[in-house]
């Protein structure tokens, strides 16, 4: 969500950007799918990297077609809270921006400064 001049005064209680997104708001197998990856992502090697629509697969008995967005949008909220990367062919992108098949993995460490 991008800050707009209207929310100026409120910004730091503004939760949605629109009407659309309200009705949007994360359900328990958002919440499922996000849990899902988390833990997949801390038994990975570092570096490694995981298809969200494996999270799709694992918790939709019908094959996981149902639960594909579902599962990019969880990886979205993951790196925006810092505790993924989105990458394509190795490279770190925008999940916002990014189109195609990306893979998602732990951030990378950073060194303190001294």
């Amino acid at each position: 969500m991008e800050w707009r001049k209207k929310w100026e005064r409120t910004w730091d209680t503004v939760l949605y950007c629109s009407d659309a997104c309200r009705a949007r708001k994360v359900k328990p197998i958002d919440a499922a799918l996000e849990d899902w990856l988390l833990r997949r992502l801390r038994s990975l090697p570092r570096g490694q990297g995981l298809d969200p629509a494996d999270a799709a697969r694992a918790l939709d008995e019908k094959g996981g077609s149902l639960l594909h967005e579902p599962a990019r949008s969880a990886a979205r909220r993951l790196v925006n809270r810092g505790l993924a990367e989105m990458v394509q062919r190795g490279v770190v992108v925008d999940p916002s921006t990014a189109k195609g098949p990306v893979a998602l993995r732990s951030p990378a460490t950073r060194h303190p400064t001294r």
